[in-house]
Parts: C-alpha cells; structure tokens; sequence
C-alpha cells in the first residue's frame, strides 16, 4: 500500500507547512533542522563535538566562501561565525532517493519547481528560510538544504 504509506509520511509535513503546526516542528524526536541555522561555532562544537571533517565550498563571489562542518546526519555551513545553511540526506519527510514528485507533494503548492531543483520559503524565526530539495539525473532527491534566504 504504497499510498498510505505516502500519507502517513507526508500529512505532519502538510499540516506543518500550512500553519497547522508553527516552526519547531519536527518529525517524532527528531530536531527541526531550521533550528541550527544561526547557532555560533561555540554553540556547534560545545552541542556536537568536533566534526568529524571540515571543508571549504567556494561562493560564485569571494565573500560567499563557507566553511563546512559534517557530522553524521547533517553538514553545517558556516560563514563568519554562524551557521547559515544545513545539508540534510532527510528532512521533513524528504529523504535522498525519494522521487520528484513526492518532495513536491510534501512541499505543497508553494513550491517552486525548477530545473535540478526544488525550493519552497518558510517563515523563520529571526530570518526568513528557505527549504531547497536537490533533484538527480533518475528525478531522485539527491540532498534537502535548509537556509538563510536573505544571506
């Protein structure tokens, strides 16, 4: 019954992203990811530890350089002395693997659909964010981001 299986998994995401749920919102005990965005290094290692490798992702601009942190279920993307984006293999019902269609049923009408890609703005709490879903070549979720959209 892969159609019940779809909709136990996507109804939390849907009523959190029509407002049913506020940010914070997160799948049974895990952490809502938007929640890392902002944190300090200091608050990153005294909560995670060392990651377990560091690494540089050149910007198109000079001054979008990162730093990245990855950790075991997450990439954390520093710029300065703050985290700004987090790389996800799953978040809000999204896993790496799923097809296109499905990120786009659990991402609602809001949704924009692009070429390689898929990106829906949600409301931050100091910020505004944005949920950005990786498409492959297969039209395969290949990795979720969530960001800053304003940086």
């Amino acid at each position: 019954m892969p159609n019940l299986r779809y909709f136990i998994k996507v109804l939390p995401v849907l009523l959190f992203f029509f407002g049913a749920m506020g940010p914070g919102w997160a799948q049974s005990g895990e952490e809502d990811p938007s929640a890392l965005i902002g944190l300090t290094l200091e608050e990153v290692l005294s909560r995670f530890g060392p990651p377990r490798l560091v690494y540089p992702v050149r910007g198109l601009e000079e001054w979008q350089d990162d730093v990245v942190f990855e950790y075991e279920n997450r990439d954390l993307y520093i710029h300065r002395d703050r985290v700004w984006q987090v790389g996800l293999t799953s978040a809000y019902g999204i896993t790496r693997g799923d097809p296109r269609s499905l990120a786009l049923l659990v991402l609602g009408e809001r949704a924009r659909n692009f070429d390689g890609y898929i990106a829906v703005s949600f409301p931050g709490g100091s910020w505004p964010l944005r949920i950005r879903v990786n498409i492959d070549s297969q039209d395969k979720v290949a990795g979720v981001f969530i960001y800053r959209s304003d940086f």
